[in-house]
């Protein structure tokens, strides 16, 4: 039964993008993989989450909130392990997508422009999540469909904790900030619509046969 799951308002405004039919056409088909890949995402965002802890411990109200954040992500790879159980399908090692790999090149070294690029990336991973998890829903099984439907509302809420966190812990202005999501937007949709050899949760469309 086809699950109908808008893409979120707040993420459909903020993309200019949007994820290529044929990745979700390949993603339809490739279930084992598309699962496996997406509980590798969700252990590196409870890492990334992490990561801010270390490296900022000083800004309370981040911390907080991505110890919050981490705790979620990590239940849902915990779900998506479950799913994978009852589905059978072998957990192994997949090599990582040039999606995150390709955004963090452009991370730059000084503080606070390092801060400010690392939380507008954030944002921009988890709105590709949720963006995505919302155009697949209606090409999945049931209980796909309504997992990845449950998941709109918290990849959402993320999404809008890193936008705001990068213009409340960086003192970068609304326009500088807007100036380096814009750079950071182009990079993004140029990784999600190149062809792409290599299937992932985050990769670009197969490559024309």
């Amino acid at each position: 039964m086809a699950l109908d799951a808008p893409v979120p308002a707040n993420i459909d405004a903020f993309f200019d993008t949007p994820t290529p039919a044929a990745w979700l056409d390949a993603a339809s088909e490739r279930i084992p993989e598309l699962l496996l890949d997406h509980a590798n995402c969700e252990l590196k965002a409870a890492s990334t989450a992490l990561g801010f802890l270390y490296r900022y411990p000083q800004r309370t109200g981040l911390a907080q909130r991505m110890s919050r954040l981490a705790r979620e992500e990590l239940r849902h790879f915990e779900q998506v392990r479950t799913i994978m159980d009852d589905m059978q399908v072998p957990v192994e090692r997949l090599t990582a997508s040039r999606y995150a790999g390709g955004l963090l090149e452009t991370v730059r070294d000084e503080e606070p422009s390092k801060l400010l690029d690392m939380l507008l990336i954030g944002a921009l991973i988890e709105a590709r999540s949720c963006e995505r998890f919302a155009r697949l829903a209606p090409r999945l099984p049931e209980r796909l469909a309504r997992f990845y439907s449950g998941l709109l509302a918290s990849e959402s809420r993320h999404f809008e904790h890193y936008l705001g966190f990068a213009l409340t812990e960086t003192g970068v202005s609304q326009s500088e900030l807007d100036e380096r999501l814009a750079e950071l937007k182009a990079v993004e949709a140029a990784l999600i619509t190149a062809p792409d050899p290599l299937f992932r949760f985050h990769s670009g469309p197969p490559p024309a046969e």
